[in-house]
């Protein structure tokens, strides 16, 4: 049976690679623990914006009535510029 004994240098050695090593785990736990925490703020953000797009497909659910609207304020604007027009005439401040 062999006994291994180490010298001061090498005891030195194998301390500093233990101590190296704890460091090592200790920062790739900082790590991944900033990691977890950077994937939560973007899923809740994600679930933010998807609420948000959500919305934004519910208020613009109604386009259609675009249409029909566009040609109410065109028949309105056509009956004040005939107002206009007319009131122009009348007080003779619109040569035709």
């Amino acid at each position: 049976m062999a006994i291994f004994a180490l010298t001061d240098q090498q005891e030195t050695l194998w301390r500093v690679a233990i101590a190296l090593g704890f460091a090592v785990v200790l920062a790739v736990a900082a790590l991944l623990t900033i990691l977890v925490l950077l994937v939560r703020t973007i899923e809740r953000r994600v679930d933010q914006i998807k609420a948000t797009l959500v919305r934004t497909a519910e208020n613009t659910a109604n386009t259609k009535l675009i249409t029909t609207t566009g040609g109410g304020v065109d028949l309105i604007l056509a009956e004040g510029l005939e107002h206009h027009l007319f009131l122009g005439r009348v007080l003779d401040k619109v040569r035709s």
